[in-house]
């Protein structure tokens, strides 16, 4: 690949992350909206505790989802703290590591996605597999599940 494919390759993975995580914000917070809507519009029973026990449980779960909310939030700044015009020697934060089977994007635990160069692993740096790939340069091999594999290329 050119510097100029890596680079396009690295704005998109940066995209796709961007997206994902833009999604589970958008997700938290209609989801936060909706309980909170729900535990406000529950009618008082003649059941008594029934409508506080219901807006207890409404409120709970919109900050269950406040939570979460806040989080994605966190994430897409630490995302953004990756410039994906950078392109890397070695395997850390914010590199991408092409392998024969699998991308790689060093940058927050997101899971698989497709990409157009195959399937593409978003990894928090913390992650076992990301752990086992700090450092490492193109032609270098590392274990995953047992299975001696080389780094084809890390940019």
């Amino acid at each position: 690949m050119t510097d100029q494919e890596k680079h396009k390759a690295k704005q998109e993975l940066f995209f796709i992350a961007e997206g994902i995580i833009r999604q589970r914000i958008e997700t938290s917070t209609l989801a936060m909206q909706q309980a909170q809507e729900s535990a406000n519009s529950d009618d008082k029973s003649s059941a008594g505790d029934k409508y506080e026990t219901s807006r207890a449980a409404g409120q709970l779960e919109s900050e269950m989802h406040g939570v979460s909310l806040k989080q994605h939030k966190k994430d897409l700044a630490f995302l953004h703290t990756i410039d994906p015009a950078i392109l890397h020697q070695a395997s850390g934060l914010g590199a991408a590591v092409r392998c024969p089977d699998f991308l790689f994007f060093i940058s927050l635990g997101l899971g698989a996605s497709v990409h157009r160069l195959g399937k593409v692993f978003m990894l928090s740096t913390q992650a076992p597999l990301a752990l086992a790939l700090k450092g490492k340069h193109r032609g270098e091999q590392f274990l995953m599940n047992g299975k001696q594999m080389e780094i084809l290329d890390v940019f």
